[in-house]
């Protein structure tokens, strides 16, 4: 049998990953931070035997050793999926907070793997379209050649860890709409864990090949055993947002224009360890193009009871005329991707809100 390790198995996209791990036969071990979440996982996974469903504790990813333990393992592990990654908006201190956590955590697995599991065949690593994106000059479409070129010192400021976008007033056919929030563009520790990542497996020649994922903002249902209203991924925040009313009288500007359903990351996590000639590639892992006006408007579509919260239907979409297009026939060719439409995204991750509270 084929035994898989999950890194941050807690997270929203590791939560789905290891769903689809199990779906499809394979023995998975997943990491957790405390026995809490690890035991609320199990439990939500009741007809997984023992040997088909664990977990080990890794309390700190950017802390030396931290996965040495956790990577050994009998019978021993195949592939390794490392989603653990820092994301969050509290930046007090951009290396503490954001780069050691995803440099170290990325780069201290692949040496634990190199050290004690000679047995692991492939590791994908979840990356970002925030280490493909550049900000300062978009190419005219983008895909795995592209990288973001920020430098250390420019990461070494906060509001560049991750990239912010503040708009005051829209104005439009006479009306002015006041707009005093302030959205995540593109995180960047991403970029620098990435490419550690790529030098870890060019300099000492590991026992595995490497594939990183690249997708955008995450869309989709949240896993509601190990999410609250306020504890949910950062991308989905705005489809919250939306569904509590909160865009109501002035949608704020969408910054990001891309999206993925994150059923189909998970799925391409998985898809990355079952097709050989997926080694050694990254992957542009998105759906397509999307605004914070369009997400307004399917939420109005597939769910109307919820109308009295949503803004008017004439209040302006921020998209812009002009815009970068992007290259995800890789993802496509080569793992199989058949992308969600954003209205099945949006009714799913809205029902799923709902079931724990919006």
């Amino acid at each position: 049998m084929v035994k898989v390790l999950v890194t941050g198995g807690s997270g929203f996209i590791a939560a789905h990953v290891v769903d689809y791990l199990q779906q499809r036969g394979f023995d998975t071990v997943f990491t957790v931070r405390s026995d809490e979440k690890g035991k609320r996982i199990l439990e939500n996974h009741p007809d997984a035997p023992k040997e088909r469903l664990s977990y080990v504790i890794v309390k700190d990813v950017a802390q030396d050793d931290a996965f040495d333990e956790a990577i050994k393992s009998d019978p021993p592990f195949d592939y390794v999926l490392h989603t653990a990654s820092p994301f969050h908006f509290n930046v007090q201190d951009p290396v503490k907070d954001f780069l050691d956590p995803a440099i170290k955590g990325t780069t201290g697995i692949l040496k634990a793997i190199k050290a004690y599991a000679p047995t692991v065949k492939r590791v994908v690593v979840t990356s970002s379209f925030a280490a493909i994106v550049n900000g300062k000059q978009h190419p005219k479409v983008y895909n795995e050649e592209c990288w973001n070129p920020v430098t250390w010192e420019e990461a070494m400021d906060p509001a560049n860890t991750y990239r912010a976008s503040k708009v005051n007033k829209l104005i439009t056919k006479g009306s002015t709409y006041e707009v005093t929030t302030v959205l995540i563009v593109a995180p960047v520790p991403q970029t620098f864990a990435e490419k550690a990542a790529w030098d870890f497996v060019e300099k000492e020649n590991p026992n595995f090949d490497l594939v990183t994922i690249n997708p955008p903002l995450v869309f989709g249902p949240i896993v509601s055993y190990l999410n609250s209203l306020d504890a949910i991924n950062t991308s989905n925040q705005r489809m919250r947002n939306i569904v509590q009313g909160q865009f109501k009288d002035a949608i704020p500007p969408t910054g990001m224009w891309l999206f993925v359903d994150v059923r189909d990351v998970a799925l391409a996590h998985v898809r990355a360890i079952e097709v050989a000639e997926a080694g050694g590639k990254r992957f542009l892992v998105a759906a397509g193009f999307f605004s914070n006006k369009v997400l307004v408007e399917a939420v109005r579509e597939t769910h109307p009871e919820l109308e009295s919260k949503l803004p008017s239907k004439d209040y302006p979409d921020d998209f812009p005329s002009e815009l970068y297009e992007i290259d995800n026939s890789q993802s496509k060719k080569i793992l199989g991707m058949e992308y969600r439409p954003l209205k099945a995204t949006v009714a799913d991750t809205v029902k799923s809100l709902q079931d724990v509270g919006a």
